[in-house]
């Protein structure tokens, strides 16, 4: 392939110096830009590539852009490569595609290190997010890998990006029991509790009556790292608070009552749909 001739006139090698010398120091001001708020926010081993991608591409690009006063205009030059660069298009698609939405969710920052999330079906604490994928060590300590581009399109559940989280369930007591006495004890045990907030204040109030129980709904909130901690602690001493204000907390019963004592009971067997 010939190149055509080079214009190496004063006025084209000095367009294009200026041409360059402008992209690097574009490239430095966006440099600086990333390192004052992108930089502190971002974990270093994610932060030092991304930053790399972004000046270089734009040295690259002020590269070719100098070389168009000087006569070299490299279009004949894609069009050469155009198949090379499609095959190598098509392999690099996913790796793209997880790398932008690597920058997006680095900027966004929808989550973070050290967060329990629950991404997809996937729930843990997350130890990583490079450009290309996230790791997150689930609650049984299994570590998962999910590309980026799927965590950018899955819905994100982040249990830490709130003020406060709240522990709730069920507790059944006996229908002899006094719910007044019930909801009095367990508003007692949630407010010696430290974890459990003052505003928004407990509450127990009845859900439902039920075959065997009276069923309570319990909630208070917490802070998001305490959560698990104080359900775990309420319901360990649940059982012992009922007990000691004389709540008892029933067991699944049927209740048989026979009208008359003197009453015969008539028993038969059937063999095959017919009395024995």
């Amino acid at each position: 392939m010939k190149l055509p001739a080079l214009r190496l006139g004063v006025v084209n090698v000095l367009s294009a110096i200026s041409i360059f010398v402008a992209g690097v120091l574009f490239a430095y001001l966006i440099r600086a830009v990333m390192r004052r708020s992108l930089a502190p926010r971002i974990p270093p081993g994610t932060y030092k590539p991304l930053e790399n991608i972004v000046v270089y591409s734009i040295i690259g690009t002020s590269v070719v852009l100098a070389l168009y006063p000087l006569g070299l205009n490299l279009s004949s030059l894609v069009v050469a490569g155009g198949l090379a660069s499609l095959a190598v298009g098509l392999a690099a698609q996913n790796s793209l595609g997880n790398l932008i939405s690597g920058i997006f969710l680095l900027v966004e920052q929808p989550l973070r290190v050290g967060d329990p999330v629950t991404i997809g079906d996937v729930s843990g604490v997350v130890t990583n997010i490079s450009l290309l994928s996230t790791t997150i060590r689930t609650w049984d300590g299994t570590l998962v890998r999910i590309p980026n581009n799927t965590v950018f399109g899955s819905q994100i559940v982040n249990y830490q990006r709130t003020r406060a989280r709240r522990v709730e369930f069920v507790v059944g007591i006996h229908y002899s029991s006094s719910i007044s006495d019930a909801i009095d004890a367990l508003m007692r045990l949630m407010e010696s509790h430290p974890y459990c907030l003052v505003n928004p204040k407990p509450e127990v109030f009845v859900e439902e009556y039920a075959d065997s129980s009276v069923n309570l709904r319990v909630r208070c909130w917490t802070p998001p790292q305490a959560w698990f901690q104080t359900k775990v602690e309420l319901l360990t001493k649940l059982k012992d608070t009922l007990e000691s204000a004389g709540i008892e907390i029933p067991y699944p019963q049927l209740d048989l009552h026979i009208r008359s004592a003197e009453a015969p009971l008539r028993v038969s067997i059937e063999e095959g749909g017919q009395p024995a």
